[in-house]
């Protein structure tokens, strides 16, 4: 299990391209160009929610980018090691509670996002 507690904090700028890539798209709610930073047998955790394949992934960004209007800053960024990263994000919306602060948790694989994981971040970093 990889410990995202112990990465070094890196200028979100110093993020990989497909990381980046992806972030920007999700932030434009444009699936056809986000859903390109998956591997095809990528798996999203969201919300308590697994969406395994790029199918499932598709879905889950289509209905995520509808269900709430927000704004999305990214605050923060570390790096693990080579091929897990972590962006947080601080949004606020329409959702309950208004506000939150997100740890988005990549591991690549061949240049390709395998794995994200979205959940509330252990520490504000404002």
């Amino acid at each position: 299990m990889t410990n995202y507690a112990a990465g070094t904090p890196i200028e979100p700028g110093q993020l990989p391209d497909i990381v980046t890539d992806y972030l920007v798209a999700h932030r434009a709610h444009d699936v056809d160009v986000a859903i390109q930073s998956y591997a095809p047998d990528a798996v999203v955790i969201d919300d308590g929610n697994t969406y395994a394949g790029v199918e499932a992934i598709r879905a889950w960004l289509a209905s995520s980018s509808t269900e709430y209007k927000y704004t999305i800053e990214i605050t923060a960024a570390s790096q693990i090691d080579d091929t897990h990263f972590v962006a947080t994000h601080h949004l606020v919306g329409n959702f309950p509670g208004g506000h939150v602060d997100l740890d988005y948790k990549f591991t690549l694989n061949h240049g390709r996002i395998n794995h994200l994981t979205i959940e509330q971040s252990a520490t504000r970093p404002r």
